[in-house]
């Protein structure tokens, strides 16, 4: 009968009160996230010695400051389940949202076989691309987080990750490394009008 008592105790499931406040799935989902941003934040410290563009020096610092702090507050959220000492804040960014559409001739794109290669515009892509990876897997693990301290921290870096990527992005568009192509006119208005909104009076 102990025995039998003991095996239920044990599988009896825990609440946010109780042993454990974290479940299994978003304890990996976590740590890949963390390590996700100390990837972000390497990145920032090994690759300011090749920025040669003061602006982009500028956004790298900040968003290297804002996501150390981010991290901090995830770290202390992720190991107490409780209120962070450091709220989560939003990063505003420091680039226009002006936008530089059509195609101008540009060499192909290829690796480099070197590091003395390496240019702003390889830096600024190498930290959109992981700022944007980031972003989709905060995401994607911000809908099964069971903590809800933990879940709004991370739901919170979401949309922090993305304004930084749109910043890079913005950044990348200004000096043509980004170059956005757009649609013929008749295309682009055909697919514009593509949808239409529904009735919002209707019962079932």
């Amino acid at each position: 009968m102990e025995n039998n008592m003991q095996t239920a105790q044990t599988n009896q499931p825990t609440t946010l009160h109780g042993r454990q406040n974290h479940g299994g799935h978003e304890v990996y989902d976590t740590h890949e996230i963390l390590t996700g941003m100390i990837g972000l934040i390497d990145q920032y410290t090994i690759y300011d010695q090749f920025i040669q563009d003061p602006e982009l020096k500028t956004i790298a610092t900040n968003q290297s400051n804002f996501l150390k702090q981010t991290y901090n507050t995830m770290v202390e959220s992720f190991k107490t389940g409780q209120d962070p000492t450091v709220p989560t804040t939003s990063y505003k960014m420091q680039q226009s949202n002006d936008v530089v559409y059509g195609l101008t001739p540009s060499q192909p794109k290829k690796p480099i076989t070197s590091s003395n290669e390496v240019t702003d515009q390889c830096v600024s892509t190498y930290l959109l691309c992981q700022a944007k990876s980031l972003a989709a897997m905060s995401a994607q693990s911000a809908c099964e987080i069971t903590n809800p301290v933990l879940r709004r921290v991370v739901a919170d870096s979401v949309p922090n990750l993305i304004e930084m990527s749109y910043e890079i992005f913005l950044y990348q568009n200004k000096h043509h490394y980004y170059q956005v192509a757009q649609l013929q006119p008749s295309d682009m208005a055909a697919l514009l009008q593509g949808f239409d909104t529904v009735p919002m009076n209707q019962t079932h």
